[in-house]
């Protein structure tokens, strides 16, 4: 998969379109555990944002400049005190979520920093994370590819602890996406989605 192609990272990573679908032309974003700068490459061909990867990890530096995105290496559980209040229009975090220890203070930041938040993440409640558990293994998959003893995940939710989360920390949820595979699903996304989507903002 070429790192360039719109068409392929999309196929590949459903969540890129859907986050995209959110994000208006020219806007400033802030790309939080940003891998190797394929969300951000992905943003910049498809809706020309301007914008910065935080990512802590050596080779996923190098990658980012590979790829013509801006990054600073960082921390993101040390916070984001090195950014102004409100100065990207959206913050995102994608399949970054679940592998988090401070996600509260996390998030908090995110709508600090940002006007609007996303994120992305695997959904625990997708029906065939259910029957792996009941036959007593730990889900191995696409969305979920590592083993117990390896996986960097720290907190897992349902779609359902996300929400009760949200509405916790009073943060206001814009829109949702629900996804297997390619497809939105729209029945019953708690069981039969395995990617979820959220757009959110400060609640009034």
């Amino acid at each position: 998969m070429s790192a360039h192609d719109p068409i392929e990272l999309a196929a590949a990573r459903p969540d890129f379109a859907a986050i995209a679908a959110w994000i208006p032309q020219g806007a400033s974003v802030l790309d939080l555990g940003c891998g190797d700068g394929s969300l951000l490459r992905y943003l910049k061909n498809t809706r020309k944002v301007r914008g910065y990867g935080v990512e802590i990890s050596d080779a996923n530096i190098v990658a980012c400049i590979r790829n013509g995105v801006n990054v600073i290496q960082g921390d993101l559980e040390s916070g984001l005190s090195g950014f102004e209040s409100n100065a990207f229009d959206f913050v995102l975090l994608s399949q970054t979520l679940q592998a988090t220890r401070h996600t509260e203070p996390l998030v908090q930041e995110m709508l600090r920093v940002g006007r609007e938040g996303i994120v992305s993440f695997p959904n625990f409640g997708y029906w065939r994370n259910r029957v792996n558990v009941l036959r007593g293994n730990m889900p191995v998959s696409r969305e979920l590819p590592y083993q117990w003893y390896d996986t960097p995940n720290v907190h897992l939710c349902t779609l359902h602890d996300f929400e009760d989360f949200c509405r916790d920390l009073q943060v206001a949820v814009l829109d949702r996406r629900v996804m297997t595979g390619n497809s939105e699903v729209h029945v019953l996304p708690n069981l039969f989605g395995s990617t979820a989507v959220y757009r959110f903002r400060r609640g009034i």
